[in-house]
């Protein structure tokens, strides 16, 4: 195996076409713009082959970079065959309401298979929990939020973050400051949230109360509070920082979907997300997209940006597939997970 490139980490979270890494995305992967990857569906076939993906990704850099993934449960996880059906966190949120108890108890579990089966395999992070309430208006959000009562999302969600911690994988709360209000979808349109801050207060309280390692703000406008949709908005990202108090990784979310149009093309985008305040950048499914960055962008580096993301990564070995079957916490989880998928 060739030597690692000593690289920093940039400011771009970039994605593959396939399950193998063909030489032209190992190129991509080494350029100093690059700063982690993103994987699929489309990238998954089995725990083996997700195992050998991530092995040569690891190997390409130094440090390694990142690995990330949408895998929440419900509707919203990307390896299936050979994982751990997980349940929408709705679920949980139900349980809850008879069972607080058993409720907090489940979500732990859930967030310890949620992660360590992703950590055999070689993946770094996955982006959740979801913080939005579910205030019965979102489609988009539904039942991947575990319910529309602060308390509840906060008890819920900090359990499962406990599970993720456990298995020794960050959490990366989203979609701040709150998505659950707003009926459009920014994967396809434009949010426009129109309420003043303090009928925010609900939504904002999770971010005030959890132990969150990373943060992704909403592709969603707060019109009475700033023209820009959160992710490009210095208002909102002073907040978490100020405010807030806090300290790890600002995620943008996808800047080639719909919801980050406002700010122009590609790279009037990524420059408007970096200027605000965002570490580490997602520009997914648009390899073309990501050609124009690596090209023509070039933002100033940011070392301390590099060691927040860099800090992201496990500190710890991740185990191996054979041992969960020893292990009580894992099959808690599964069983938790079957009552409830």
């Amino acid at each position: 195996m060739n030597t690692p490139r000593m690289l920093p980490l940039g400011p771009l979270m970039v994605d593959l076409a396939g399950p193998r890494l063909s030489d032209f995305e190992r190129e991509r992967l080494c350029h100093p713009l690059v700063g982690g990857l993103i994987l699929f569906a489309r990238n998954y076939e089995s725990p083996a082959q997700l195992a050998q993906l991530t092995a040569e990704v690891h190997a390409l850099r130094s440090p390694a970079l990142p690995i990330g993934i949408d895998h929440e449960g419900g509707r919203v996880q990307r390896c299936r065959e050979g994982f751990t059906r997980l349940p929408a966190m709705r679920r949980l949120g139900e349980l809850w309401e008879q069972e607080p108890e058993a409720a907090r108890l489940a979500a732990r579990h859930i967030g310890y298979v949620l992660a360590v089966e992703l950590r055999v395999c070689g993946v770094d992070l996955s982006f959740t929990p979801v913080l939005d309430l579910d205030w019965g208006r979102s489609s988009v959000i539904g039942d991947r939020a575990f319910h529309g009562d602060p308390a509840a999302v906060i008890e819920l969600a900090g359990a499962l973050i406990g599970g993720l911690h456990r298995a020794g994988m960050a959490a990366c709360g989203k979609h701040f400051p709150g998505h659950g209000w707003v009926r459009a979808d920014s994967h396809v349109d434009l949010p426009m949230d129109e309420r003043r801050l303090e009928q925010m207060a609900p939504d904002l309280e999770p971010y005030r109360r959890l132990e969150l390692d990373a943060v992704m703000p909403a592709h969603v406008i707060y019109r009475l509070l700033d023209a820009r949709p959160a992710g490009f908005s210095p208002f909102w990202i002073d907040l978490l920082r100020k405010e807030l108090g806090f300290t790890g990784v600002i995620f943008s979310d996808d800047l080639s979907m719909a919801g980050a149009s406002v700010a122009g093309g590609v790279v009037e985008r990524c420059s408007a997300a970096w200027a605000a305040g965002c570490d580490l950048l997602l520009v997914c499914n648009s390899p073309d997209a990501v050609g124009e960055l690596l090209a023509d962008w070039r933002p100033a580096p940011d070392a301390r940006r590099a060691e927040r993301v860099r800090r992201l990564s496990p500190a710890t070995p991740a185990g191996d597939r054979a041992s969960l079957r020893q292990d009580a916490d894992y099959l808690a989880g599964i069983a938790a997970a079957a009552r409830l998928a």
